[in-house]
């Protein structure tokens, strides 16, 4: 009797034993949502590298979801609030999607601002930890934070000068882009942009501003024939976010957090920031093979389009200390990180 109650002791703490250790194996699902397709050079290129190494990093404790395309349901400027409430574990998101929300955000996006998406994301990333985070990005935990690179005009008419947008019908990104369309004459026309195909084939658009490397995704040269670039600074960036729920971040085992954070930050920032600005060579080749016409604005012909949106900087810093926070401060940081990256 003494010895089989000892064995059925033994039995139970064994038992006991392997489902303490089923617990601590336990996988966990992330669900990661994001406006794409899955074909696309974001999700294709950094996206699913951060997921498959953050899948490989927990020994296959975390699996990852991706829902490509909103497949979660919503539309592209509802992500960032699908993270904070949990709809999604995890959202990538243009941060321009909800002007205003994130004010500091836009220093990146002033006109001719950015001359490397690296190092822009490189200082969007100090900038965030600083500035940011416990500020507008209080509700939500950050994984990555960069720019695409240099941001461009695709229209269906020959672009040169700014005043060859008066009256075109532009889709913009975000509100500081916008803002610089209305300054050259354009119609700004607010549109996420997995909406630029379909806009662009019905004429509500005449035009779009997007960097080369989503223009192969979106069929862009083959909805338009005329592309306007810029030598030297980017006419125009948007800022993204890589976020993901903060009670989900919260509630992960201390060593399943660290896997997180050994592939987020600074350098994976700099990475996706490299990785799109990488991307824009082979897509504008494209273009060339399809025979378009390809502007490049270089020389004393930019000054007229600087003319244009100096002003924007004078308004958003007006802006930016209505709200109590230090516009130039912010710029004269963001350019001093830039060039300390860049030296």
């Amino acid at each position: 009797m003494i010895l089989r109650r000892t064995l059925m002791g033994l039995a139970g703490a064994a038992v006991a034993g392997l489902m303490a250790s089923a617990a601590l194996a336990q996988e966990v699902t992330l669900r990661m949502h994001q406006f794409l397709p899955p074909q696309a050079n974001v999700p294709k290129l950094v996206l699913d590298v951060w997921a498959d190494n953050v899948e490989k990093d927990s020994d296959g404790r975390i699996k990852v979801e991706r829902y490509p395309s909103m497949q979660l349901g919503g539309r592209p400027p509802e992500l960032m609030d699908q993270a904070i409430d949990g709809v999604a574990d995890i959202v990538w998101t243009v941060v321009g999607y909800t002007p205003g929300r994130y004010p500091r955000t836009e220093v990146f996006e002033l006109p001719f601002m950015m001359t490397n998406a690296r190092a822009m994301s490189s200082a969007y990333w100090q900038m965030f930890e600083k500035h940011m985070k416990d500020t507008e990005f209080k509700d939500v935990h950050i994984l990555g934070t960069w720019v695409h690179g240099p941001g461009m005009i695709h229209v269906n008419k020959e672009v040169r000068t700014p005043a060859d947008m008066e009256g075109l019908k532009i889709r913009g990104g975000s509100r500081t882009v916008n803002t610089l369309l209305s300054k050259m004459g354009a119609e700004p026309v607010g549109m996420p942009v997995p909406a630029v195909p379909e806009g662009l084939s019905k004429g509500v658009i005449d035009g779009t501003t997007i960097p080369w490397e989503v223009t192969a995704a979106l069929k862009v040269p083959e909805l338009v024939s005329n592309h306007t670039e810029f030598e030297g600074n980017a006419l125009y960036v948007l800022t993204f976010v890589l976020a993901m729920n903060k009670d989900r971040y919260e509630g992960l085992p201390d060593d399943l957090k660290k896997v997180i954070d050994d592939n987020s930050g600074l350098e994976f920032s700099i990475f996706a920031g490299g990785t799109q600005s990488d991307s824009d060579g082979p897509a504008r080749q494209a273009a060339v093979d399809r025979g378009n016409n390809i502007v490049t604005v270089s020389g004393d012909d930019l000054q007229a389009w600087r003319d244009v949106a100096q002003p924007i900087y004078d308004e958003w810093v007006a802006d930016m200390n209505s709200k109590g926070i230090d516009g130039q401060a912010l710029i004269d940081e963001a350019r001093a990180l830039m060039e300390a990256y860049e030296g």
